[in-house]
């Protein structure tokens, strides 16, 4: 199918601050609104009322839309639509989304999970595309990931399938959120990198600022070959090798796709983490297999909800 025959969608992405919508025709965001501050609602009613104003609008100006999707930053029942609980933001418990704006908006809505919409976003039409098994995984405040099997989203028994920072990679680590001992996220998030690195300097007697201690700094200070920096940084790509080693083990993807904030550092993070996954992997496994950096950025929360949305009113 080419572009101009693939259905146009409109793609929804909430996050914990804003939700970013925009009509979508494959890979192409044809048009965005103003981002929505989910403070200025309160609960859920508030916020699907006025998701559903812009939604209207949106209709009024592209009427061939066909369908609508919306990824959400938690624990989703995609069977129901229902979503069970959302991480920071209030009031979101057992909320049945699909359903509501369904009826609200008279187009088929369907609701998936953010770190799953930006997988199926990077399968469908960006540096998944050619791969039959893919892991998807985002660098940031958390580590989200996304799984895409046998060429379809791998979603699981009760929806929650791909949370690759949960899984451990230290059996004697800290105790994470979910009671999980030595999480993934616990050690290669934003906040235990930065913490790390402040902890590091200290002890070296080294005073940094608050940005030079943030992914975007400490990787300038490795390019300029910071020791502390540097040994962060190897630290933090040992981690992450040990983590995605596992899932190659379990699901021997051909394909692991890598966003977020973090992995803008580039050469930084993809040559050492390939050269620590592939001593710890038989040579079949690494054969097929390939490390890429996302094709989309921010944009892909919007794609990809629009993706799933399309495939799921085509099947």
């Amino acid at each position: 199918m080419s572009i101009s025959d693939q259905p146009l969608a409109i793609g929804i992405d909430m996050g914990g601050t804003s939700v970013k919508y925009g009509v979508v025709r494959g890979a192409e965001i044809l048009h965005t609104g103003d981002p929505i501050i989910t403070g200025d609602f309160k609960g859920p009613k508030a916020l699907i009322k006025e998701i559903t104003r812009r939604v209207h609008q949106l209709r009024s100006q592209f009427p061939a839309i066909e369908a609508l999707g919306i990824g959400v930053p938690g624990f989703v029942d995609v069977q129901r639509g229902v979503v069970h609980e959302l991480t920071n933001v209030p009031g979101w418990k057992e909320v049945p989304l699909r359903n509501l704006l369904t009826e609200s908006t008279g187009l088929p809505c369907f609701a998936e999970n953010d770190a799953n919409a930006m997988c199926f976003a990077e399968f469908a039409h960006g540096a998944g595309q050619g791969a039959r098994n893919m892991i998807a995984i985002t660098l940031g405040t958390g580590v989200g990931g996304g799984l895409v099997l046998d060429g379809h989203l791998y979603r699981g028994s009760s929806f929650g399938a791909g949370e690759v920072g949960q899984m451990s990679i230290d059996y004697r680590g800290p105790v994470f959120v979910h009671g999980n001992v030595g999480a993934l996220e616990s050690y290669t998030g934003i906040a235990p990198l930065t913490k790390r690195a402040a902890f590091l300097y200290r002890k070296a007697k080294i005073q940094k600022s608050q940005e030079e201690l943030t992914p975007r700094g400490l990787a300038a200070s490795v390019k300029k070959k910071d020791p502390v920096a540097m040994q962060v940084w190897d630290e933090f790509t040992s981690q992450l090798a040990t983590g995605l080693v596992n899932t190659v083990w379990l699901l021997n993807p051909d394909r692991i796709v890598i966003g977020g904030g973090i992995a803008k550092a580039g050469k930084l993070i993809f040559d050492p983490l390939w050269k620590k996954m592939k001593v710890q992997l038989a040579p079949s496994f690494t054969k097929n297999l390939k490390v890429v950096p996302a094709h989309f950025g921010n944009d892909a929360g919007i794609i990809g909800s629009a993706a799933v949305a399309v495939e799921a009113t085509r099947a």
